[in-house]
C-alpha cells in the first residue's frame, strides 16, 4: 500500500520503517521539530511535507500525533483523505470516533495500537515485532486490513471493541507505567535502607516476578505478606514508612488491598487472615 504518516514521532516513524520493510511504500511523513531528522536517519529518501500533502498521496494515512490532538489533526486534513481511502490512528485509549471527520469525507476508519513501551525510534523498531497489537475497525474489511498491518509489523493482532479501548489502555498503564512508578518508589526505599545500587539490586527480583506472572498467571505468582495474610509484617512496613517515607503510605495501603483481593481470589488467603490485615490497613488509612 501507499502509506503516509502524519505525526512521525517515535512510534509513527518506527511503524513506517517496519511497513517499508514489509514492502509498503511510504509516500511521505509530516510532523514538527525533530521529524525531519528522524526521517533522514530512519527513512532516507522519504519526503517530509505538510500533513495535507502527505495524506493526499496515500491509500492509508496513519496518524501518530498525541491522543488529545488526533481529532483536531484529522479535521485539518479535510478532503485530503479521499473517498475510500483508509485513515488509522495509533492511540490505545482513543476510539474510532476521533476519525469521524475523515469518515464524513468518505474515508474509512481504523485503530491499531502496539501493546509495548516505546521510548525511542530504534527501540520501537526492535520491540514492536512480537508484541500484541490491538485492532479496532468498523467492519470485517477493516479488521482484515488492520490484522494485515499488524502482521506486517511482525506483531500478534487481536480484535478490540471500540468501547473497550479506554479500559484496555488503563490496563496497559497498570502493566507498564505504574510498574515504572512503583519501581521508582522501591529504588528510593532501598536507597534509604542502605542498599547499594538499588536498580541493579532489584532487577533480578523484578525479572523473576514478571517471568512468574507470564508462566503461572498473576494469582499463583503472588508472594509476600498480603499473600500470606501476615498482618504483623504489614504493620511493621507501615511503621517504617511513617518515618522514612510517609507520603508513600496511601499507595502501600491501596496496593496491599489489591494484593489481598488477588490472594483471596486465588484461594491462598483465609478470611480470618484477610480481616487481620484489613484491620492493620484501616489504622494507617
Amino acid at each position: 500500500m501507499r502509506v503516509a504518516v502524519v505525526g512521525a514521532g517515535r512510534v509513527g516513524t518506527a511503524v513506517a520503517v517496519l511497513l517499508q520493510r514489509a514492502a509498503h511504500t511510504i509516500v511521505a511523513v509530516s510532523g514538527r521539530g525533530a521529524t525531519r531528522g528522524r526521517a533522514s536517519s530512519f527513512l532516507p529518501g522519504v519526503p517530509v511535507v505538510d500533513a495535507r500533502d502527505a495524506a493526499a498521496e496515500a491509500e492509508l494515512v496513519i496518524v501518530g500525533v498525541p491522543d488529545d490532538v488526533i481529532e483536531e489533526v484529522v479535521v485539518s486534513l479535510g478532503d485530503a483523505v479521499r473517498p475510500g481511502r483508509w485513515i488509522a490512528h495509533l492511540s490505545g485509549a482513543r476510539g474510532l470516533g476521533v476519525l469521524d471527520a475523515a469518515r464524513e469525507a468518505g474515508g474509512r476508519r481504523l485503530a491499531v495500537h502496539p501493546l509495548q513501551t516505546l521510548p525511542d525510534v530504534a527501540g520501537a523498531i526492535e520491540r514492536i515485532p512480537g508484541s500484541a497489537i490491538a485492532v479496532t475497525a468498523d467492519d470485517e474489511e477493516g479488521y482484515f486490513l488492520g490484522e494485515r498491518i499488524a502482521d506486517d509489523l511482525l506483531g500478534e493482532p487481536f480484535r478490540l471493541a471500540d468501547e473497550l479501548r479506554p479500559l484496555y489502555h488503563a490496563a496497559a498503564v497498570f502493566a507498564s507505567n505504574y510498574l515504572v512508578a512503583t519501581s521508582g518508589v522501591a529504588a528510593d526505599l532501598f536507597l534509604a535502607a542502605g542498599v547499594p545500587d538499588p536498580a541493579r539490586a532489584m532487577a533480578p527480583l523484578q525479572r523473576t516476578t514478571l517471568d512468574n506472572v507470564e508462566r503461572l498467571g498473576a494469582e499463583p505468582a503472588l508472594t509476600g505478606p498480603a499473600a500470606r495474610g501476615d498482618a504483623g509484617t504489614i504493620d511493621r512496613h507501615l511503621a517504617a514508612l511513617s518515618v522514612a517515607a510517609p507520603g508513600v503510605i496511601p499507595a502501600y495501603v491501596a496496593m496491599a488491598r489489591v494484593a489481598l483481593d488477588l490472594a483471596e481470589r486465588g484461594g491462598h488467603l483465609s478470611r480470618d487472615r484477610r480481616v487481620a490485615c484489613e484491620d492493620v490497613l484501616a489504622r494507617w488509612s
